[in-house]
């Protein structure tokens, strides 16, 4: 599953305030069915599976959308949105879109979230300190509009850069957003970075940069497009 596009953060529940020399519940093993998501806004609905990869325990399972600024969306209904996984056990959420009518010229960015809280013993938990902690996988969702142009798997090669002082700007004409990983200026590696639609941004480059630009992007499967070469202009 690839690093550069999930966002793992730990979410912390004190069963009791005493917890320093508390004991850790695990709290892995609900696997989502990939690391982005692509909503065709003309269906009524799509679906993620979900697998605990645990043999051994059960997980309280939450799932919602979020805006790009963290707050809740109400233009997405995940059911179940919460649900109990057993071991070893494989689930089916369904997304459906009921925001007003989408954009039609480009993609709209959401982020999908599922919160895994691991099971508790109360008999084992009896005169204990325990620290739960339940792990939230943060994954993008991406609500696309039909007819777009071009199509996806050529808008890599649509992308162009530019110097500007001690930046370089990064031109996105097309309708999707893009991301970039193993970008390299003039042999110099930049940061991982996301272009929106029909838009720019900008990286420091360093002075010694120049010539051609080497970059991959980010398909619709979480896989790294082959590496494409432009010049800096």
């Amino acid at each position: 599953m690839s690093g550069h596009l999930l966002r793992n953060t730990l979410f912390t529940a004190f069963v009791s305030a005493a917890c320093l020399m508390s004991s850790l519940a695990n709290a892995g093993g609900i696997m989502l069915g990939g690391t982005r998501i692509v909503y065709p806004a003309n269906q009524k609905q799509i679906t993620m599976p979900v697998r605990n990869t645990s043999e051994q325990s059960s997980f309280l399972v939450q799932s919602w959308v979020e805006q790009p600024d963290e707050k809740k969306s109400q233009d997405f209904v995940v059911t179940p949105p919460l649900y109990v996984s057993g071991p070893g056990n494989e689930n089916t959420l369904r997304l459906m879109y009921v925001g007003a009518p989408a954009v039609t010229d480009r993609e709209t960015l959401y982020y999908f979230n599922t919160k895994a809280i691991p099971s508790v013993d109360k008999k084992k938990m009896e005169g204990k300190n325990m620290l739960l902690l339940a792990a939230v996988t943060r994954i993008k969702l991406f609500l696309r509009p039909a007819g777009l142009t071009p199509s996806v798997d050529k808008a890599p090669a649509e992308l162009t850069f530019h110097r500007a002082g001690g930046q370089v700007r990064i031109d996105n004409p097309t309708p999707y957003y893009l991301t970039l990983v193993e970008l390299k200026a003039g042999g110099n590696k930049l940061p991982d970075t996301m272009v929106s639609p029909r838009s720019s941004t900008t990286l420091a480059l360093p002075s010694s940069s120049a010539g051609a630009v080497t970059y991959r992007t980010i398909n619709d499967y979480g896989a790294a497009t082959p590496e494409m070469r432009t010049e800096l202009k």
